[in-house]
């Protein structure tokens, strides 16, 4: 597979990093979750895991933007995406939000519904209480203390099953080395961005079908996050949920057949 090219788009605040790849008429738009260090650099590795939707999409990934102002929430963070994709002149997509990205998907469909065609709902809340922010104030007092191995070890073990991060530890230990100060201060301003996150009454204002996945031992947010968002939005036409069993908050990655399910729902 070719190098796929990082892209920036410029609006009249703030600019934002990209990149795209596949062949397909329809448009899919990628909104990953919170990540120590950006998903720009493993764009490569991306396109081929996703290779089996090129055919029928064109996939556009999004970054966060690039100049974050000391506090910025969920909510701004949808804002931008809905800037951006007005500038890029994008409608009716297809988003696909995991975990902080549903978070924004979420908030982007109820307050922009006219630009989203479908919604594929991943390891994600329509609210965060004080509980399920806890782990993520653990993960940001690592990184303002300069941790990183520490920091890449509580993350890899919340987001991974038992058996894979064990496996992991020594990748994430080598990783965890290449974080700079600066992934760091962005990494504490974009978890803080979660914890007044909460959408869950205005949920019945997305116009779309959502499909909704998790899996039953998500560490970090719970089972029940999910079943929560598809309990709410029951009845509608589209709408599904599916959960797996043993896979984890990264079941975006950890599913053998995850691509390949959501391809199936999106084409339906």
């Amino acid at each position: 597979m070719q190098d796929i090219k990082i892209e920036t788009v410029t609006t009249n605040s703030f600019s934002m990093n990209y990149f795209r790849f596949g062949n397909g008429k329809n448009t899919l738009v990628i909104l990953p979750g919170l990540s120590v260090q950006s998903v720009m650099g493993s764009a490569k590795a991306v396109a081929g895991a996703y290779r089996c939707l090129t055919d029928d999409f064109t996939i556009w990934l999004f970054d966060r933007r690039n100049e974050l102002p000391a506090s910025y929430s969920v909510r701004d963070m949808a804002r931008d995406m809905t800037v951006v994709l007005r500038v890029l002149g994008l409608d009716k997509v297809c988003v696909f939000g995991a975990s902080q990205g549903g978070m924004i998907a979420m908030d982007m469909a109820i307050s922009s519904p006219e630009l989203l065609r479908k919604l594929v709902l991943v390891s994600t809340s329509a609210r965060i209480t004080d509980e399920k922010f806890r782990a993520i104030e653990e993960w940001t007092a690592l990184a303002e203390a300069g941790k990183k191995k520490e920091l890449y070890l509580a993350f890899g073990e919340a987001i991974y099953p038992k058996g894979l991060f064990e496996s992991s530890k020594e990748l994430l230990t080598a990783v965890s080395e290449t974080v700079t100060d600066e992934e760091l201060e962005r990494f504490v301003i974009l978890a803080r961005g979660v914890k007044s996150h909460n959408v869950y009454d205005e949920l019945e204002k997305i116009a779309c079908p959502v499909l909704v996945i998790g899996s039953s031992d998500d560490k970090l947010l719970g089972a029940e996050a999910s079943e929560l968002i598809a309990e709410r939005l029951k009845g509608r036409q589209g709408t599904e949920l599916f959960m797996y069993d043993g896979c984890g908050h990264a079941v975006y990655d950890t599913a053998p057949d995850f691509k390949e399910r959501m391809l199936r729902w999106l084409l339906q």
